[in-house]
């Protein structure tokens, strides 16, 4: 046969052959091997296996051979009725078995026809069609596990193919999407295979999650990305990273720097500089959220709100529960930035109603309640009026958990701890927004309308049990504003540092855990960055415009601080003295330095103040042994 294409049946003078000609050569070939064998004519069993031969890629071919494969590969679409896995089985292995990466662009068009059409046949080579594509998701890897430049510079190219090719035959074979999600589901990369494998492999199968195509599986494709970046995340220990910190490796604690801050946008040159190197999970985490941003980014406002729907399932069913998580969340954060009014202030609304909700687990009341206080405090895009929408509910519920506490005896402090949770929440909101709604006659005049002295003033006493840091910032600034004078008298102050306090930072540190603590992974950073609201931007009720460089710039310089939380579950006894208390709490901190908390109220004649720098947070595992009863 190969003689027969390669003489004088050729069309034109570019030597390619009359596709007519080919076609019948090919079929005739195909339709005599399925013959019994002492029936094959001699010649055209010949001819069908050089036809494997050149299909084959393996074998160096020169311009005649590629010419000829890509005759073949066309004839083959025209065919493939006459294809038969029990007769041409050695084709089809190598016809599943190509790397598109290495082929010409007209030889990969010509093979993914022939796919598509595969597919098609029924109930024959479905499953095999699906595997090879989604196969060539990932290019090749070569030296020091990176893609080669040409491969990188094709990857558009070849993606785009890929995808149209999937969303063909979804088009043509209703089975086809289910079938992928399953393909899908078992080649996902895992924990251990290297980054360029990983990134090249999402985003290419992020590819499929429009139109039509991602009405189908769009919801099962988002998943799994998020599981792979859930398990990158909780491989990041914080222990690590303390480690790296005495070290300087893994990362380098981020501080913004407001004195290079030339462009008075508030981002400073030494803010953005975060040492991200030596951890493999870091790195590739960081890949993965640039390729998820920027599939978000990409999406038209429908499309984008259909994905913040099935994100939101998501995170309630997956991310929520998942106390070690750190950079995975911030997913959310970025898709809200795209749309504050409608998606911004859906999140805040969707979080309050899991606070709120009596029917919710206790573990996912709780997380809600650290998110919604993380969240309204470090998005920049949340306007002033949302913030103090959801401060009242979250303040009418503390409200309505005080009344029914009234009508009871009263119980021990660990039977409370959504109730101090979500006090500390509030505080910790104003902590960052209180200066910001000041400003507005109307949203000041709601605020102080707020039944915050009630609350304050309860028995169940929250300045003394909630993160004494995070209660002095607060009173500070209250009492600058005149919110604080009403319901505060001056011994509140000093019962901060009470045993009580301590006790209850030791026990139940869940509502310690600030998802949207500053973000730490450098390549992403920039999808983050423009709207996090760091603490050395926030403008205090106390705070002189005039001074603001001076005070930022001495803050600086003071004590690293953590206002997060701790991996290790420390039990401490109330009973115990006072050395054993010290060594508890010193366990409970993540930042390497002695005792911390302990001096600086020693030293501070104001007490504890807002960190310049906010140290990660995390939080403990998510066995919990939470009781207790909720209005």
């Amino acid at each position: 046969m190969v003689a027969e294409l390669r003489r004088d049946d050729m069309a034109e003078e570019a030597g390619t052959i009359r596709d007519s000609v080919a076609f019948r050569l090919v079929e005739r070939v195909l339709q005599s091997v399925r013959m019994e064998p002492f029936l094959i004519a001699p010649y055209d069993l010949e001819q069908y296996r050089m036809m494997v031969g050149t299909l084959d890629t393996s074998r160096t071919k020169n311009r005649d051979d590629e010419a000829l494969y890509v005759t073949y590969l066309k004839a083959l679409s025209e065919a493939v009725s006459k294809i038969d896995i029990t007769y041409h089985h050695s084709l089809l292995n190598n016809i599943f078995a190509v790397r598109i990466w290495y082929l010409q662009r007209d030889t990969m068009v010509a093979l993914l026809d022939l796919i598509t059409r595969l597919a098609a046949v029924a109930d024959q080579y479905l499953r095999e069609c699906l595997q090879m594509l989604v196969n060539n998701f990932t290019p090749p890897i070569v030296e020091r596990n990176e893609v080669p430049t040409w491969a990188v510079s094709r990857k558009k190219d070849i993606f785009s193919h890929l995808c149209g090719s999937l969303k063909t035959i979804s088009d043509t074979v209703p089975l086809a999407p289910r079938m992928l999600r399953d393909i899908i589901d078992r080649s996902m990369p895992k924990l251990f295979d290297n980054k360029a494998k990983m990134i090249s492999f999402v985003e290419c199968m992020l590819g499929l999650d429009t139109d039509r195509m991602g009405d189908l599986i769009g919801a099962i494709l988002l998943a799994k990305v998020v599981d792979l970046l859930t398990e990158l995340d909780v491989n990041i220990t914080w222990e690590d990273i303390l480690q790296e910190e005495h070290d300087k490796g893994i990362f380098e604690m981020e501080l913004e720097d407001l004195d290079a801050d030339d462009d008075g946008d508030g981002f400073g040159q030494a803010g953005t500089k975060v040492c991200l190197g030596g951890n493999a999970c870091a790195e590739k985490l960081d890949g993965l959220m640039v390729v998820v941003c920027e599939h978000l980014k990409s999406l038209d406002r429908q499309r984008l709100y259909k994905e913040f729907v099935i994100l939101k399932t998501i995170f309630r069913a997956s991310l929520l529960r998942v106390h070690r998580s750190k950079f995975a969340q911030f997913i959310m954060f970025y898709t809200c930035s795209l749309d504050p009014k409608t998606l911004g202030e859906g999140f805040a609304v969707f979080l309050t109603d899991i606070v709120t909700e009596k029917k919710e687990d206790p573990i996912s009341r709780m997380s809600a309640v650290s998110y919604v206080g993380s969240y309204l405090s470090r998005a920049r895009f949340i306007s002033a009026d949302t913030v103090v929408t959801i401060l009242k509910k979250l303040v009418d519920w503390c409200v309505d958990y005080c009344d029914h506490q009234s009508k009871r005896e009263a119980t021990p402090i660990p039977n409370h701890q959504l109730f101090y949770a979500t006090c500390q929440a509030v505080m910790y909101v104003l902590c960052f927004r209180l200066r910001s709604i000041m400003d507005y006659p109307n949203l000041k005049s709601d605020l102080f309308h707020m039944p915050f002295g009630f609350l304050f003033r309860h028995r169940l006493e929250p300045l003394k049990v909630c993160l004494p840091s995070i209660v002095n910032e607060f009173l500070r600034q209250a009492k600058d504003a005149g919110l604080v004078a009403a319901f505060v008298d001056p011994a509140a102050e000093d019962a901060i540092e009470s045993d009580l306090s301590r006790t209850f930072g030791g026990i139940n540190r869940l509502d310690m855990f600030f998802p949207f603590d500053p973000y730490l992974l450098k390549e992403s950073d920039r999808y983050i960055r423009p709207n996090f609201e760091f603490w050395s931007m926030v403008k205090t009720t106390y705070s002189d415009d005039t001074d603001d460089d001076d005070d930022e710039l001495e803050d600086l310089d003071a004590p690293e601080m953590n206002v997060g939380s701790l991996d290790d579950h420390v039990e401490i006894d109330i009973n115990s003295d006072d050395d054993d208390l010290e060594y508890s709490m010193n366990k409970m901190s993540i930042t390497p330095h002695h005792s911390f908390l302990h001096q600086m109220a020693m030293d501070s004649d104001g007490g504890l103040s807002m960190p310049a720098r906010i140290r990660p947070s995390t939080s403990p595992p998510s066995r919990w042994a939470m009781s207790g009863e909720s209005p």
